[in-house]
């Protein structure tokens, strides 16, 4: 009875939807099996849409740096700046009022990154990830979303060498009152590409220091390129100013931030107007003491001419304002001596020396201080002759307008070693003149090996040329001054 009472009803519906129509008449189709029981509970219900998959729960950013790397995450956020976009992806800094993202490659099409400007709010789902300790989110979807927010930068310079640090990883930051210290042995305030491998165009990379610690800090050219205020403001810096800084804080095995802004504030100076610390002698004091006696100075790195593995010991070319050191073979470990970049503050101990004329400190120890200062070359051209040079040894100076001569009967521009015994590799001896005098120069290998601009430089020089040249007064059987520079004369 029950299969009746279905198939009329069946056939009521047929008829139903027939007369509902277009018009056209429906065929009834061929009889089949009889519906069961199960299929007709509700034979007038009206179809349902296929149920949606339920859209993914937004995460607070606690949430999402305690979710697992490669795992899919979603967030609400705001850009705050665009690194770069090619091949419809690109790469973005976004801030959230309670943490900071950094979204990389995202697919994003060109019309929609333009849009993308700072303050945009935006949904991101996508995936967890990380690289080199940067925590980033990859393979990115997005959707705009109403609203605006740009973060005002947080001031972490007391976080500056700290793990706590890394709690604000990718957040709009600053950095403030930090003074610019060389980047390399040369002295150069900054470096293109991280190890100066670079040339104009391509990230800069620069130190400044915290008066504890020195930090790396990165020009990045994707964020900031060479026509951007930041980039031309780097490239101005010299070792000794005073900085503030603003950026993104990005993650390459540890804190490397991104910077977008700098103001010079100031300009440091070193504490040689203060009285030395008690037992500290002033460069005069230096000067008058016998020699082998013990002596102590507080001064500067201003270069590096070697270390030796074997002994763990340093010699250094090093500056205040009142005078200069030549510290020879001093203890020193590996760490320390990377460490020692031009300017860096140092106290020296050791026993005054002297060797063929050179006055040097010798079986020394260093302690680290916090000051920086890097001497100009002071110009003592017209003191070459004189009685009066030797009050300037193993100062940073400079000789201009010398006109180079032979340095031997052939007619060679410069010798390896001082008699033409060497090969490519060791010391450059040259001679050069002023007003009717010769005098010879060295390129020290230890100091300026052969991959140095000074060493290929004079490799180039040709008889007459007129140059220029920096470097320090060293004296051995006389003045021989130890060049770092050189370049034609103005």
């Amino acid at each position: 009875m029950k299969k009746i009472l279905a198939m009329l009803l069946a056939m009521a519906m047929v008829l139903s939807l027939t007369a509902c129509g277009s018009g056209e008449t429906m065929t009834a189709a061929p009889e089949t099996e009889a519906p069961t029981e199960a299929t007709t509970a509700a034979p007038t219900q009206a179809p349902t849409e296929a149920p949606t998959e339920a859209a993914p729960a937004v995460m607070t950013h606690a949430e999402y740096i305690a979710a697992a790397l490669d795992t899919e995450v979603t967030v609400e956020t705001y850009v705050q700046a665009k690194q770069s976009w090619w091949e419809d992806k690109g790469t973005f800094y976004c801030q959230s009022e309670d943490g900071a993202y950094f979204l990389y490659d995202m697919p994003v099409s060109k019309e929609d990154y333009d849009k993308m400007t700072p303050g945009t709010k935006i949904r991101v789902n996508g995936f967890k990830s990380e690289w080199a300790g940067e925590v980033e989110i990859r393979d990115a979807k997005y959707e705009f979303l109403d609203g605006s927010f740009i973060a005002e930068p947080a001031d972490l310079t007391a976080l500056l060498g700290k793990d706590e640090l890394i709690d604000h990883q990718n957040e709009r930051v600053a950095f403030k009152g930090l003074t610019v210290v060389a980047s390399n042995d040369a002295g150069d305030a900054f470096l293109f590409a991280w190890d100066g491998s670079g040339s104009d165009g391509d990230d800069l990379y620069f130190k400044a220091s915290n008066g504890t610690a020195d930090f790396t800090f990165t020009v990045e050219s994707y964020l900031c390129d060479k026509t951007t205020d930041v980039y031309k403001a780097v490239k101005e810096l010299k070792a000794g100013d005073i900085i503030d800084m603003e950026g993104f804080l990005y993650w390459y095995e540890g804190a490397n931030p991104h910077i977008t802004k700098v103001e010079v504030t100031g300009q440091a100076e070193p504490d040689t107007q203060a009285p030395p610390a008690e037992g500290v002698m002033t460069h005069a004091e230096y000067m008058a003491a016998e020699l082998d006696t013990e002596v102590t100075v507080d001064t500067y790195v201003q270069a590096k001419q070697s270390w030796w593995e074997e002994k763990a010991t340093a010699t250094l070319y090093c500056q205040s304002e009142d005078g200069a050191y030549f510290v020879y073979n001093a203890a020193c470990s590996q760490e320390l001596y990377d460490a020692l970049t031009p300017g860096t503050g140092v106290r020296v101990t050791g026993f005054k020396s002297e060797w063929s004329g050179e006055i040097e400190i010798i079986d020394a120890t260093l302690e680290f201080m916090t000051t920086h200062y890097q001497a100009e070359a002071l110009d003592v051209t017209d003191l070459l002759g004189k009685d009066e040079l030797i009050d300037h040894q193993n100062e940073f100076v400079a000789f201009k307008g010398m006109t180079v001569e032979a340095a031997n009967d052939a007619g060679d521009a410069f010798m390896y070693n001082w008699d033409g015994s060497g090969e490519k590799g060791n010391d450059l001896y040259f001679k050069v003149s002023k007003d009717g005098q010769s005098y010879t120069f060295t390129v020290e290998s230890y100091l300026c090996g052969q991959d140095t601009e000074v060493y290929q430089a004079v490799e180039n020089l040709k008889v007459g040329d007129v140059i220029d040249m920096e470097g320090f007064l060293y004296w051995y059987e006389g003045v021989n001054p130890h060049i770092t520079k050189v370049t034609p004369a103005q």
